[in-house]
């Protein structure tokens, strides 16, 4: 049995500022709770949570990793891009944040629209409730559609209506790769390729694609994702490590509608490393610490 390292990190983790089921403080409380010596918060498109969970942090001893992940434009797949250790955000960045939040509404009552074009009387009102203040997103819906009977849990509200090519599905707005790296690397962050296996890329392509991602500007490659299978991730790792990239390892923490990933554990329920923080800005000194303890 692997043994369990001394410290223990995060590096990807979401709250109610997208589509996590915590608050930024109850996050890091959590995080804080289990033993976590570091955390990222990395919310979908937004950094609206950053400060709440920083200041948090500090009461709580935790080093906090400000971050974000960003929608990338990208077919067939998914391209999320992390950003990690955000030092100073642009007003550049901010302003492409806010839009992509107008993108989020629009989306969200298209939705609506669609659920009432088939049927299925919905009021965005409603939608809002079940989010508890939260930012509205797909989980949401889900929830609506398992109080209306209309499916037996969230899984099938996804597998049948939510799901990219799927009834209900509309896409989020995105940003362009070259324009994502760039603000993310003005603000002071190293920008890193989130579960690289959701972008639907076979195997035989999939290195060759990473090597031109990286050419572009990308730094990082989260090898370790708890929905990728350990022997995809240790090829995962050895492809990053080999084109020179920094390799980090999340859980993608949403709190209770994933309950399968915990914080602090990756695939394989791998116990994260504080050797997965190696390359991230603002972590030196304490990734110094932590590493010699």
């Amino acid at each position: 049995m692997e043994k369990t390292p001394n410290f223990i990190v995060d590096l990807h983790t979401h709250s109610t500022c997208s589509d996590g089921t915590l608050s930024p403080e109850k996050l890091v409380d959590e995080a804080a709770d289990k033993g976590l010596k570091a955390l990222a918060l990395t919310d979908h498109d937004t950094i609206s949570g950053i400060d709440r969970a920083a200041l948090q942090a500090q009461t709580r001893n935790v080093l906090f990793i400000p971050g974000v992940e960003i929608e990338i434009a990208w077919e067939p797949g998914e391209f999320h891009l992390l950003g990690l250790g955000l030092q100073n955000p642009t007003d550049e960045f901010k302003d492409a944040l806010e839009e992509l939040a107008r993108f989020r509404e629009q989306r969200n009552r298209e939705i609506v629209d669609r659920m009432n074009e088939m049927g299925i009387e919905a009021d965005y009102d409603e939608i809002k409730e079940l989010s508890e203040g939260a930012v509205i997103g797909r989980p949401h819906f889900a929830s609506f559609l398992v109080n209306r009977k209309i499916v037996k849990n969230k899984q099938q509200a996804f597998d049948s209506y939510l799901a990219k090519g799927r009834p209900f599905y509309s896409p989020k707005g995105s940003l362009e790769l070259t324009q994502a790296i760039r603000l993310i690397k003005a603000s002071g962050a190293i920008p890193i390729l989130a579960h690289p296996l959701s972008l639907y890329v076979s195997w035989g392509k999939l290195p060759e694609l990473i090597r031109d991602f990286h050419d572009q500007g990308i730094a990082g490659l989260e090898a370790w994702h708890p929905l990728a299978r350990v022997a995809e991730c240790e090829r995962l790792e050895e492809l990053g490590k080999s084109l020179g990239m920094v390799v980090t390892a999340g859980s993608d923490y949403h709190g209770a509608t994933r309950q399968e990933r915990n914080l602090g554990y990756t695939a394989g329920k791998k116990p994260i490393d504080v050797s997965y923080m190696r390359g991230i800005p603002g972590t030196e000194q304490w990734f110094d610490r932590l590493s010699t303890s």
